[in-house]
């Protein structure tokens, strides 16, 4: 509401006592659709009148849009979060209760960020820690607004803000957890460069195989005593099968097919405990 107070000095222009709010071009007057959406029934004439004013109040949408651009989101999307809001404002408003637009640029705001808090973080944060870090974030900025302010301490922080230190340094915390680093980032200018994935270590394919040789131990006991010395020579003392038969007095074919068979039995020994089904494997038989 707009106060004029017009001064009786001839010859000087008026002067309000209360600079006029300025109304934005992309405001316009719709109280009439308004209150006409607001009488019609469900159907294809109250979403032409529903239509129209999403036309109208787009223009609005966009500007809160922009205040939000340079945020780590493209403003293509932030429009489109901006438009979802308009939309609900427009579905929301109740003509009677005022104008238009002071009930739609808080819905389309609280939309916007709410599409930050929810969807821009690259990994989850608790919203209490998102507000912590929103409040540091503007603490900062205040406390550095003038040139050559220093950079805050967070005893400073937790001051301007009445927050505890312990909280303050949560905030700060968040303030570098917004956004995720790439594996493939340069931590080195130098010629010898290194990314960030050569400092992490890798599995050790070793653990595997002392996982394999402790399930394997339980079958391997079961085994009779031949086809566990089988076993052992062939692949503890890397003999051929021929020497192997040779030394039992056993055809190479029959070594073969107890190697196999032997093998086969303690596999699925072992599969059998990992998937919960004990005793599947069958009982060997020497020759």
């Amino acid at each position: 509401m707009l106060i004029e107070t017009p001064t009786n000095r001839p010859g000087t222009p008026e002067t309000p006592t209360t600079a006029p709010r300025r109304r934005h071009d992309d405001a316009p007057d719709t109280a009439a659709l308004f209150a006409r959406m607001a009488e019609l029934e469900e159907g294809p004439e109250r979403e032409a009148v529903r239509d129209e004013l999403v036309t109208l109040w787009l223009p609005m949408a966009h500007r809160i849009a922009g205040r939000f651009r340079d945020r780590g989101e493209s403003i293509e999307d932030l429009r489109q979060v901006a438009a979802l809001g308009l939309v609900k404002a427009i579905d929301r408003f109740d003509p009677s209760r005022g104008a238009f637009e002071s009930y739609a640029v808080p819905t389309i705001t609280g939309e916007v960020k709410r599409h930050f808090r929810d969807r821009m973080w690259a990994l989850r944060v608790p919203r209490r820690v998102q507000e912590l870090r929103n409040k540091v974030r503007v603490a900062r900025r205040e406390l550095t607004q003038n040139p050559g302010s220093p950079e805050p301490s967070v005893a400073d922080i937790a001051a301007h803000t009445g927050l505890t230190e312990e909280e303050v340094g949560a905030g700060l915390e968040a303030l570098d957890s917004f956004s995720t680093l790439s594996l493939d980032a340069e931590l080195s200018a130098d010629d010898d460069g290194y990314s960030l994935a050569d400092t992490l270590g890798a599995a050790d394919s070793s653990y595997d195989v002392v996982v394999d040789r402790e399930s394997a131990k339980e079958g391997l006991r079961r085994l009779p005593e031949r086809e566990r010395a089988i076993l052992y020579m062939r692949f503890f003392e890397d003999m051929t099968q021929s020497r192997i038969a040779d030394r039992l007095g056993i055809s190479q074919m029959h070594v073969s097919r107890l190697i196999s068979r032997s093998c086969a039995r303690v596999r699925d020994e072992v599969l059998g405990q990992r998937t919960g089904n004990r005793g599947t494997g069958g009982t060997s038989t020497t020759a």
